[in-house]
């Protein structure tokens, strides 16, 4: 072979194993000896083979679960929390050099900042306040992120598991606070009803004639039904008069 050609054909390989391809959404931190040099941007870059190195860093907002974590409540209530952390790297340089598997570092901080929040508080509130106890697992876990270069974007707490004699009683809570609610309805029912009839009593009071005219509606809609039998106790002249106006 041509030792020109055999030289062509080795550059064309030196450079062709040199080159990289950087997504839009990724960042390239190329090392050189080991050493940092620089972040690549996207594009199509090229590295010197066999001397510099690059390693690629996603900057997409990226998702891990926190897996269910056993913790005690303020009042003694033991309980399995779940959850889920939302972050995006920011700053890829530090998110590389500052910490070992910063997706590793964040699960752990995520998990020890639930166990931390959701046992300070009483069930009722974890069950009532999701979302402030997401966002107080939040802040604790960027207030160490923060220095990685990371931003923890939202912390999500999905699912509470409870023990069963705990769910039965929940159960049987709600239940009495529904009957409870029934008992005032109907109560206030009953109080409005009181009042409509006291305000018809004054009325006929007002108006002794109206009893006649009461009376002939109850006795037409007992008659309605045309299987009953009405026996008048008095004769009807004894029901009180209307005597509202003057005689002449």
């Amino acid at each position: 072979m041509n030792p020109t050609l055999l030289l062509f054909v080795i550059f064309a390989l030196f450079l062709f194993v040199g080159v990289r391809i950087i997504f839009e959404y990724k960042r390239a931190l190329k090392f050189r000896f080991g050493k940092y040099v620089k972040t690549l941007q996207p594009g199509l870059r090229w590295i010197i083979p066999f001397v510099e190195t690059i390693q690629v860093v996603d900057i997409r907002v990226i998702t891990i679960n926190i897996v269910s974590q056993e913790v005690m409540t303020e009042d003694n209530v033991p309980c399995s929390i779940d959850g889920v952390v939302f972050f995006k790297i920011t700053n890829p340089e530090k998110a590389v050099l500052e910490v070992v598997e910063y997706t590793f570092a964040i699960t752990q901080l995520s998990q020890a900042a639930l166990r931390d929040v959701c046992g300070k508080v009483e069930l009722d509130t974890i069950l009532s306040k999701r979302e402030e106890m997401g966002k107080n697992i939040k802040s604790i876990v960027e207030q160490e992120t923060q220095q990685w270069g990371i931003d923890i974007i939202d912390v999500k707490i999905k699912d509470i598991q409870l023990p069963e004699n705990m769910k039965r009683m929940m159960a049987n809570q709600a239940e009495a606070e529904r009957s409870r609610r029934a008992r005032v309805i109907l109560a206030l029912a009953e109080e409005q009803a009181a009042g409509k009839l006291l305000e018809a009593g004054k009325l006929i009071d007002q108006s002794p004639s109206a009893i006649k005219l009461r009376l002939y509606q109850t006795l037409s809609h007992i008659a309605a039904e045309k299987n009953s039998t009405i026996l008048f106790p008095f004769p009807e002249e004894a029901l009180p008069r209307n005597t509202d106006h003057k005689k002449p």
